[in-house]
């Protein structure tokens, strides 16, 4: 893979449906990106405790107690710049939204996630 299209950022997948989070972390390992994954919003806080990563890429219906709406509020309250990218087959909801977030409805164009993705991490000129 040509180095401009490498995906050099730290991604955190978290998404209750194991066959969906194995595509998306595959998706974004291929182009490089290092990826942590979680099933629920409470596995993503503890990873979170550890190294805050760059882009939360998060379904909106998980399994446990947060969802991804309240991951998405939490992960900004401790890294304000960080991307938030929604992958959910629920309704998107503006007023939940974070600010400067993407929603991607499912399935998701990995294509399209990719992009999302190198939009986010790219340096800004």
């Amino acid at each position: 893979m040509p180095v401009e299209n490498r995906l050099d950022c730290e991604i955190l997948v978290v998404e209750d449906e194991w066959l969906v989070r194995l595509d998306l972390v595959e998706a974004l390992e291929e182009v490089g990106a290092r990826v942590a994954e979680a099933e629920t919003a409470e596995d993503a806080l503890d990873l979170m405790a550890g190294a805050m990563p760059r882009i939360l890429v998060t379904d909106i219906r998980l399994a446990g107690v947060m969802d991804g709406w309240d991951l998405a509020e939490a992960y900004r309250g401790h890294y304000p710049e960080g991307g938030v990218i929604y992958a959910s087959a629920n309704v998107p909801i503006g007023a939940r939204q974070v600010a400067g977030s993407v929603f991607f409805p499912k399935p998701v164009a990995t294509a399209a996630l990719i992009d999302a993705c190198h939009a986010i991490c790219s340096p800004k000129k």
